[in-house]
Parts: structure tokens; C-alpha cells; sequence
């Protein structure tokens, strides 16, 4: 069985995540989507929050669960057997960054790949902290994130002490 996990800090979950996610489920077995601690990161959403903002995100994908872990992904994709580390790219600059984690990850685990996937073109310049700043000053954020957890996401978010 081909396992992928998707790590990431899903703060909140956008729908270049859900692209990124859809896309690994076409590809892999099994997707694990990780909500992993960032501690660059002061998060809105607390890791519980998260998973359920995915999971309802998620929910069609039948193929793909959600999970929380605060160690080395490394040693996660170990203790699942996955295959595969799923990033996604948006730009140039994204590549550097990924690739360095890339080849730190497959020094600790040389069993696990890590597999890039492009944006899509329509997601290329969205990420969570756009959605959050957006959001912040009552800016629209409907095109940026999945329906089934807008409402829950904008109560958060227009909520100025919220981050």
C-alpha cells in the first residue's frame, strides 16, 4: 500500500490545501493529512480545530484521514510506513525551502520519498496567512477557502485578538 502523508499547519485549511490533498488521494493509496506544530507559527486555530476544519473538508475523499503530531515527520512517516512526504509548491522560493526539509527528512528516513506537486494556477498567491490577514480587516475570504467551513473560519478570523 503507497501512503503519503501531507504535513502541514492548516491555519486555517485553503483551498490550496484541498487541491494539494485532492490531487495526493488520486495518487497514493492512503493520505494522511499531518497538522504539525510550527513554532515560527502563532496559530488561530488550536490543532483540534484543525483536524476538524479538514476533516469536514475532506469529507468525500475516502482515501484520506486527518492526524496530529508534534515530533519529527521523519519518524512519523516511520511509525505509519508511508512511502511518501506530499508537499505542495507555489513559487521559487517555496523550492528552497522544501528541499532542504526534503533532504534533512530522507537523512533520517531514507525509506520515505517526498513528492512536490504544483499549485494550481488559481492558488499560486494563497496561503493561510493571506486568508488571515484578509479576514482580519473583513475582506471576503470565500474564494480562499473550502464552503463547508467558511462561516467557521470567518468567526474566528474576524475576530481581531483572535492571532
Amino acid at each position: 500500500m503507497k501512503i503519503g502523508i501531507c504535513p502541514g499547519s492548516f491555519d486555517p485549511i485553503t483551498k490550496g490545501h484541498l487541491d494539494i490533498i485532492k490531487r495526493a488521494s488520486a495518487l497514493f493509496d492512503k493520505v494522511i493529512v499531518l497538522v504539525v506544530h510550527n513554532p515560527a507559527k502563532h496559530p488561530a486555530f488550536t490543532p483540534e480545530e484543525r483536524v476538524d476544519l479538514i476533516e469536514r473538508s475532506i469529507a468525500e475523499l475516502s482515501n484520506v484521514e486527518v492526524d496530529v503530531y508534534g515530533g519529527l515527520l521523519a519518524d512519523y512517516c516511520r511509525i505509519k510506513n508511508a512511502n511518501a512526504i506530499i508537499k505542495g509548491l507555489r513559487a521559487v522560493s517555496d523550492f528552497e525551502y522544501e528541499f532542504q526539509m526534503a533532504l534533512t527528512n530522507k537523512k533520517l528516513n531514507p525509506s520515505c520519498e517526498t513528492v512536490f506537486l504544483t499549485t494550481s494556477a488559481e492558488n499560486m498567491y494563497l496561503s493561510s496567512s493571506i486568508v488571515k490577514q484578509v479576514a482580519q480587516f473583513g475582506g471576503d475570504i470565500g474564494d480562499f477557502v473550502p464552503r463547508q467551513v467558511l462561516y467557521d473560519i470567518e468567526q474566528r478570523l474576524m475576530n481581531k485578538d483572535a492571532f
